[in-house]
């Protein structure tokens, strides 16, 4: 059997497929947006959560943990 090691600081995709859509979740039920974005952002992004969600992930301002066993 092999067994796969995961460095510490990486996120897999599906941790961060996964990270992404809670995150969109949380946005499209009504929670603060943890980055600054104009009114003019917000049209261009046409107020899709996920899109919201992705960006926030890409500045690494999602209020969430991973946590491994």
């Amino acid at each position: 059997m092999v067994e796969l090691k995961l460095e510490k600081d990486r996120i897999t995709k599906y941790e961060k497929a996964r990270l992404i859509g809670a995150r969109s979740l949380q946005i499209s039920m009504g929670a603060p947006f943890m980055l600054k974005l104009t009114p003019k952002r917000l049209e261009e992004l046409k107020y899709d959560p996920l899109e919201i969600a992705k960006l926030e992930y890409e500045e690494g301002v999602i209020p969430i943990d991973v946590k491994r066993d």
